[in-house]
C-alpha cells in the first residue's frame, strides 16, 4: 500500500476510542466477583443492567459456560500483552485472572473435551424443550467450546506456562483434525452425536473461527502449527464464495448469507496473511468485506443473515458483534490496500457501534438491536462478552492504526 503522508484524523482518533473502550471493559468484568473461584462474570443483562440471578435459569450463575470462559482467557492474555507496557497494573490483574481461569479450563478439559454449558454441578447439559438434559460425551466429536477453549489454553500457556504448550498444541490439532473430518458439530443444543452430524450444513463457521487462531500462533511463536490457515482460507473461497455478488454462502448451494461472518472471515485471514500474499486474494477478500458490509448493514447495525439471490434482510435482529469485527476487517483492508472504500466501511462501523451500541457506563455494549431499539435477544450465550468479540476485534484495529499513523510519520519525515 502506498500510504500519503497524512493519515485521516479519524485513524488516531479512533485508535485512542478502542483503548479506552478495551480497558474500561476489562476493569469493569475484572471487577465483578469471579464465579467458583476463576470463572469470568458477565452475567448481566445488557438492557437493565441487572445482575441474572438463580431465577433467571440458564443465564443465572448457576450455568458456566465453556465457550464463553474459553474467549475470556484468550482476550486477557492477549490484552494483558498490549496494556502491560501502559497500564502494568492493570495487565498484571488481567494476568492473575487469567492465570486462574487457565488452570479451570486446564483441568476442565483433561476429560478430552470442554462443553457449551455446565450445570451447578459442572454437569454438561443441552436445553430440550423446558427440560436440560445431560450432554452426551462422544470422543471423537469436537464443537465450537473446544475450539475457544482451545485457542484460549494455546495463548495462556504462550504467555505464562510455556511447558503445557505441547498439550495444548495436540488439543487444538484434533479440533482442526476433526473440521477436516467431519466430526465437528456446531450446533452444542442439541445432543452430540453422528446423527446431529449427519443433518448439519456444511458451514463455512468452523473454518471461519478457527482461522481466528492462525495470527494468534504465528506470533506465539508456532507458526508451524498455523499451517492448517492457508487450507481453510482456500477451501471457503472455493466452496463458499459467489462470484456475482461477492458474498459467501453459508453452504454451498444456500442463499443465505451470515454476513458477519463473512466480514469476520476477512478480518482472520488479512490478519493471518503475511505482507507479500497475492494481492487477487487480497483483492478477494475485500471484495468479500465490502460487499458483506453493504448488504447486511440495515441500520442500527449489521443483521445476521441476508439472501444472496434478493439481497434483502432475513433476520430483523442485528447483533453487536458484527459492527466490531467489520471495524477489524476494514482496518485492516485499509492498511493493506489504502482502498478509500475500506477506510469508509470503517467509519461506517465504528460510528454505528460508538453512536448506537455502545453504552460507556458500563463499558459494554447492547447485545442486540433492531429498528426499533435494543431487545432481549441473545446471539450465542447470555453472558456478555468478555472482551473477545469486541475486544479482541478493536485491538487488531488498534495495530492497524498504529501502523498506518508509523507509516504516515516516516512519509512525512522523508518528504522533509
Amino acid at each position: 500500500m502506498s500510504v500519503t503522508s497524512s493519515m485521516p484524523p479519524f485513524i488516531e482518533t479512533a485508535r485512542n476510542t478502542y483503548a479506552a473502550a478495551n480497558a474500561g471493559t476489562i476493569d469493569w468484568f475484572l471487577g465483578r466477583p469471579p464465579l467458583d473461584g476463576a470463572f469470568l462474570n458477565t452475567k448481566v443483562n445488557s438492557i437493565s443492567l441487572a445482575d441474572y440471578g438463580a431465577a433467571d435459569g440458564i443465564r443465572g450463575p448457576d450455568f458456566t459456560y465453556g465457550w464463553i470462559q474459553g474467549r475470556g482467557l484468550e482476550a486477557l492474555v492477549t490484552h494483558a500483552a498490549f496494556f502491560a507496557p501502559t497500564d502494568p497494573a492493570l495487565a498484571a490483574r488481567m494476568d492473575k485472572a487469567a492465570r486462574a481461569l487457565y488452570d479451570k479450563l486446564a483441568a476442565l478439559q483433561q476429560s478430552g473435551h470442554v462443553y457449551f454449558c455446565y450445570d451447578a454441578t459442572m454437569r454438561p447439559v443441552y436445553p430440550s424443550g423446558d427440560a436440560l438434559l445431560p450432554q452426551l460425551a462422544p470422543a471423537d466429536i469436537f464443537t465450537y467450546s473446544d475450539a475457544f477453549v482451545a485457542k484460549g489454553l494455546v495463548a495462556a500457556a504462550a504467555r505464562f506456562a510455556p511447558a503445557d504448550l505441547p498439550r495444548h498444541l495436540d488439543y487444538f490439532a484434533r479440533v482442526i483434525a476433526s473440521i477436516e473430518a467431519g466430526r465437528f458439530q456446531m450446533d452444542e443444543r442439541r445432543p452430540l452425536s453422528s446423527e446431529s452430524l449427519a443433518v448439519q450444513p456444511d458451514d463455512f463457521g468452523p473454518r471461519m473461527i478457527l482461522l481466528g487462531a492462525a495470527a494468534m500462533l504465528v506470533d506465539a511463536g508456532v507458526p508451524q502449527a498455523a499451517e492448517y490457515a492457508d487450507r481453510f482460507i482456500a477451501h471457503v473461497l472455493d466452496r463458499h464464495y459467489d462470484a456475482t455478488s461477492g458474498l459467501l454462502r453459508n453452504a454451498p448451494g444456500e442463499d443465505a448469507c451470515n454476513v458477519g461472518h463473512a466480514i469476520e472471515f476477512v478480518g482472520f485471514a488479512l490478519d493471518y496473511l503475511p505482507a507479500d500474499a497475492d494481492p487477487a486474494l487480497i483483492e478477494k477478500l475485500e471484495r468479500i468485506l465490502l460487499a458483506s458490509f453493504r448488504a447486511g448493514y440495515v441500520e442500527p447495525g449489521i443483521c445476521l443473515s441476508v439472501s444472496i439471490s434478493t439481497g434483502k434482510a432475513l433476520s430483523p435482529y442485528c447483533p453487536w458483534w458484527s459492527l466490531p469485527e467489520t471495524i477489524r476487517s476494514a482496518a485492516l483492508a485499509y492498511q493493506r490496500t489504502g482502498n478509500p472504500e475500506a477506510l469508509a466501511v470503517w467509519q461506517q462501523a465504528h460510528d454505528a457501534f460508538f453512536t448506537r451500541y455502545w453504552r460507556g457506563t458500563p463499558a459494554l455494549a447492547f447485545q442486540t438491536m433492531t429498528a426499533d431499539g435494543p431487545v432481549d435477544f441473545v446471539p450465542a450465550t447470555p453472558d456478555l462478552d468478555p472482551g473477545y468479540h469486541t475486544g479482541l476485534s478493536l485491538l487488531a484495529a488498534i495495530h492497524a492504526a498504529d501502523a498506518l499513523l508509523r507509516a504516515g510519520s516516516d512519509n512525512r519525515s522523508a518528504s522533509r
